[in-house]
């Protein structure tokens, strides 16, 4: 039997736990769903030794206490399923299916992971991989650690990782020093964001911090032992147990392809100034609609929410004024962090052709150059056509060679046959 709910929440991360408060807040029927066991995201993920951070305790504590709200842990959406429901696959429960009203996209972000040479030795993460990772419950004390990348996220890991124990042996960030520093400077007029970033970085004197570098290769007998970086024109090896690595982050958009939203060229989610998208009762909001942190993904979570509950017009006018003034400021810092941490031509160059591109179906770089596209690399050498459907080597090949990645099938992830069956078993769902 099809459960049906008046909001549908996918991603219980800052912007899908705003949304669904907002909305449980206007008397909607809400259901709250997210593939992980705990809610959180991967901004506030939390696990064994890591207790739920104050903003995500508070927002816990209201949901919790609102009958009119479901929430669904260890949940995937395996496909979408009739004119408005999704099919979805629990740990706990198996196969189900739900309906909706209206549905609101809290579905984050993915790292973006640019290969190299030994990325794919046992050893190698992504930067925010490393701390799910930690906070998980994998031990790395005293393991020697580089963290490599672009970006804040590279920070929050090395804070990560060193209170867990770990050696961290050098930061590597592709940026200029001018564009980090610059960026420092424009903290001060956010100092919320500094207080943040001091607290991450407090005891950190004497880490290397190297400015305008890239790994260039890893190498080791069976795993991760030394990594080669980049730094300008020198190449230099450092020892190390670990190393994580991540270019930023991407919009998580798989569903909302899917769906038919519209998607911006930057392979965004196209929303208005009420979170809605091009696809008639379908929101979207958060790290779905472009990268922007914690704060922007709980603002416009407030926003979706709120226009998705179907509120009084005189209400969603009175805190729609305020809620679009908080969009607009940390749209712009969103902004600043974009342009200080923009991918320099060091990181966009592909590495050599023996380098694998799709580690699901050892496709090397060498194998795709000669194809126009996505779809013709497909065809001709299986890139993309592993368990994760492209998502990692599809980033890559659209960063490398300006290639537009087709969006996975259903379904999104490997799923139970008796779920896929459930299926054929009812009739699709009617409006």
């Amino acid at each position: 039997m099809t459960q049906h709910f008046d909001i549908v929440v996918v991603g219980a991360g800052p912007a899908g736990l705003h949304a669904a408060q907002a909305a449980a807040r206007e008397g909607a029927i809400v259901a709250l769903l997210d593939d992980n066991p705990r809610a959180g995201g991967q901004i506030w993920r939390q696990g064994p030794g890591h207790t739920p951070q104050a903003p995500l305790q508070g927002l816990l504590a209201s949901l919790t206490m609102q009958p009119n709200v479901t929430l669904l842990p260890s949940t995937r959406v395996i496909a979408p399923w009739g004119p408005r429901g999704l099919l979805l696959e629990s740990a706990e429960h198996g196969g189900a299916s739900i309906s909706y009203d209206r549905l609101i996209l809290a579905t984050g972000a993915r790292e973006r992971l640019l290969p190299f040479a030994g990325w794919t030795l046992p050893g190698v993460t992504g930067a925010g991989a490393l701390q799910a990772l930690i906070k998980g419950g994998m031990p790395v004390r005293s393991e020697r650690i580089v963290i490599a990348g672009s970006g804040p996220l590279l920070i929050a890991a090395l804070a990560t990782a060193r209170a867990a124990g770990a050696q961290v042996v050098a930061v590597v960030e592709q940026a200029s020093a001018f564009e980090v520093a610059r960026f420092g400077v424009s903290l001060l007029g956010e100092p919320a964001k500094l207080r943040q970033a001091g607290a991450m970085t407090r005891g950190f004197a004497g880490v290397r911090y190297w400015t305008g570098s890239i790994v260039r290769r890893a190498d080791g007998a069976g795993r991760v032992e030394r990594v080669t970086i980049l730094r300008g024109q020198r190449e230099l090896t450092l020892d190390c147990d670990r190393i994580a690595c991540g270019y930023g982050l991407v919009p998580n958009i798989t569903l909302a392809q899917a769906l038919g939203c519209a998607i911006t060229e930057a392979g965004e989610i196209v929303v208005d100034d009420e979170q809605r998208t091009s696809v008639d009762g379908v929101l979207a909001a958060g790290e779905c609609t472009g990268i922007g942190g914690a704060e922007l993904s709980g603002v416009e979570g407030e926003i979706a929410g709120l226009f998705a509950s179907g509120a009084p017009a005189s209400r969603i006018s009175a805190n729609h004024a305020a809620l679009q003034a908080q969009r607009v400021r940390w749209l712009r810092f969103a902004k600043r962090v974009g342009a200080a941490f923009s991918l320099r031509t060091a990181a966009r160059t592909p590495p050599d052709d023996a380098t694998l591109l799709c580690r699901c179906e050892d496709v090397s770089f060498g194998e795709v150059r000669a194809y126009p596209d996505w779809r013709a690399a497909k065809l001709h050498t299986r890139c993309g056509m592993g368990a994760c459907q492209g998502r990692i080597c599809g980033a890559a090949a659209s960063l490398y060679f300006g290639w537009q990645a087709a969006a996975p099938r259903p379904p999104f992830s490997p799923a139970q046959i008796g779920t896929l069956m459930a299926v054929g078993e009812e009739p699709p769902l009617a409006e």
